[in-house]
């Protein structure tokens, strides 16, 4: 991939209603030069990329991208040490590269290398007690301490304090922050050192171009990319709601080892926690209960990408080879594979769920990317 295509697909990141979804819609069916340039206006996109932007945001959209300068923004990047990654990239990280949900443009700082480390994430709630926060950071201090690479949001409360017990470490256990920002804006402002320092001894990743602010939407997709890396994903306090919960949920669709640290039943801060031991979870008492944990699956060990969905069942695989040839309707499923309209319409449902096709006002197509290699 090219320089100029490079900064057009950085580029296409900070467009407005252009979130992880459209984008990967967006470079499934154009290069990035020739989507930006589309989105301006050049020409018409694709079908399938066209019916996924409501009529309201295409003016919206010709405007931004015909204001955006790729070149200035691949300048900022550079000029910041933010490497660029494109899904397909040989330098992406492979234990992104089979997950459905992987982010088409990714931004770097630090060193990718970390990744091939054994990799805990160790998460909780912003609002955590002394004891949590102490946890946590014992947790912290203790993976590294083994080797391990602790991977985390870097937000305020458990997420921090896991980072700051590896920055006390002696070990070889690095850390790796992903955030919901582009990767010149620390946020909370608290952690503007921490910050630098991940960049400095690990690795930051976001989904986000440099400038781009922090805003809520822009979670969840910090989320999915924690509990892809993941091989264990540790909660140390939760409330009965919040990100962490989440995220724990993601961890587990993958096929994630999820642990949780138990709490009082009198502490808000474990609800969270307590709920994921009844529905399965595995306590965590000491960290090694997280080697031991670490220790019995080696799927996303190494540089060999581990394709986390589910195989599809028979029916499953009928519809998606009938997708195989372009998008295609429920009914146009429904003759090509000559079974019942529900069936058709619950196998297509799971398959998006899945990872393995996407749906645009009710077309369908096999989930990729112009950007990743046949």
């Amino acid at each position: 991939m090219s320089a100029d295509e490079r900064a057009a697909a950085a580029a296409l990141t900070t467009l407005p209603g252009i979130g992880p979804v459209r984008l990967r819609l967006l470079l499934t069916h154009h290069r990035p030069a020739d989507a930006l340039d589309r989105l301006a206006g050049a020409g018409p996109l694709h079908p399938m990329v066209r019916r996924a932007i409501p009529d309201p945001l295409v003016p919206v959209l010709r405007s931004a991208a015909s204001a955006s300068r790729p070149d200035e923004l691949a300048s900022r990047c550079d000029a910041l040490g933010v490497t660029i990654l494109l899904d397909g990239d040989a330098s992406y990280p492979p234990a992104l590269a089979g997950d459905p949900d992987r982010p088409a443009v990714l931004f770097a700082c630090g060193d990718l290398a970390v990744l091939e480390a054994r990799r805990v994430a160790v998460i909780g709630t912003r609002n955590a007690t002394n004891a949590g926060l102490a946890t946590a950071t014992e947790l912290g201090h203790a993976l590294a301490a083994a080797g391990v690479c602790v991977v985390s949001g870097l937000a305020r409360g458990i997420d921090g304090a896991a980072h700051r017990g590896v920055r006390r470490s002696d070990g070889p256990g690095r850390a790796v922050a992903v955030v919901g920002c582009g990767p010149d804006r620390p946020y909370p402002r608290q952690h503007r050192e921490l910050w630098t320092w991940v960049i400095d001894d690990g690795l930051l990743l976001s989904a986000w171009a440099p400038g781009v602010e922090p805003a809520a939407w822009r979670f969840p997709q910090r989320n999915r990319i924690i509990a892809a890396l993941s091989e264990v994903l540790v909660v140390v306090e939760s409330r009965e709601r919040g990100g962490s919960l989440i995220t724990a949920r993601l961890a587990m669709h993958r096929g994630v080892e999820v642990m949780a640290v138990p709490g009082s039943p009198r502490c808000r801060a474990a609800t969270g926690t307590n709920g994921l031991l009844v529905d399965g979870a595995a306590p965590v008492t000491s960290v090694l209960d997280v080697l031991t944990m670490l220790g019995l699956d080696h799927r996303r060990q190494g540089d060999v990408p581990f394709d986390p969905r589910p195989h599809p069942d028979r029916v499953q695989q009928r519809v998606l080879d009938a997708c195989r040839d372009g998008a295609a309707s429920l009914d146009a499923l429904v003759t090509a594979t000559g079974l019942a309209i529900h069936d058709v319409a619950l196998a297509a449902a799971r398959l998006e769920r899945d990872g393995w096709l996407v749906e645009a006002a009710g077309w369908f197509e096999p989930a990729g990317s112009r950007l990743k290699p046949s």
